[in-house]
């Protein structure tokens, strides 16, 4: 099973919109992980200003502003 990252922090309604388009996805197929960026210095550095970040199996990212059918794009390219 594929294990989808988003980057996030407690409070940002960006983050939580990103995550209602991850639970679209089918969930036999993803794990969807949340990491509170606000918990690692490193993290808030990397992400802080560009939060919700996804990171995708192959490690590639997307920041916001995102839509469904960017996820969508983004992993089906990763199937070919």
């Amino acid at each position: 099973m594929n294990q989808l990252t988003l980057y996030t922090t407690s409070g940002c309604h960006l983050c939580e919109l990103a995550f209602q388009q991850l639970q679209q996805l089918d969930t036999t197929r993803f794990v969807i992980d949340t990491v509170d960026i606000a918990l690692d210095e490193a993290l808030v550095e990397e992400y802080g200003t560009s939060i919700p970040v996804i990171q995708f199996p192959d490690q590639s990212t997307i920041a916001w502003p995102f839509e469904f059918r960017d996820i969508e794009t983004k992993l089906a390219s990763d199937d070919r």
